[in-house]
């Protein structure tokens, strides 16, 4: 990201074009038009979604003869936690539990997973097994 830049977040057809640089790496337009799920846009749209990726500082390309190929400058685990932090203060009132409670309130957690979550956090802080 650019220095001096506020940490945006990015647009459902952002999230599609950075999931694919950080998945397939490197790429021309043409590319990930191709990868784009249905309805693929024109190969304007795409290559005007990269442009503005380029502009917040999260892509960035190399010249090869007459074409520019993309790549992602910025982290996935970067969008993910600051993704997460979101969800949790905008839908579950900054509280961590009360996600984690939704999750298992609608089965989407199973109780193992819980276990492993328990003893995750238990063998990060050896003073909580007391």
């Amino acid at each position: 990201m650019k220095a001096g830049r506020k940490r945006q977040t990015l647009t459902e057809k952002e999230s599609i074009i950075m999931h694919m640089l950080w998945e397939h790496g490197p790429m021309f337009v043409r590319e990930m038009v191709e990868l784009y799920p249905e309805p693929r846009p024109h190969v304007n749209t795409v290559a005007t979604l990269v442009r503005i990726l380029e502009d917040k500082g999260y892509v960035s390309h190399e010249v090869l003869g007459t074409s520019h190929r993309f790549f992602a400058v910025a982290k996935k685990n970067d969008f993910r936690d600051r993704s997460i932090a979101r969800i949790i203060r905008d839908y579950f009132d900054n509280s961590y539990k009360s996600a984690v409670s939704a999750l298992a309130e609608e089965e989407k957690i199973s109780v193992e997973e819980l276990r492993e979550i328990i003893d995750l956090i238990e063998s990060k802080n050896p003073a909580s097994k007391q």
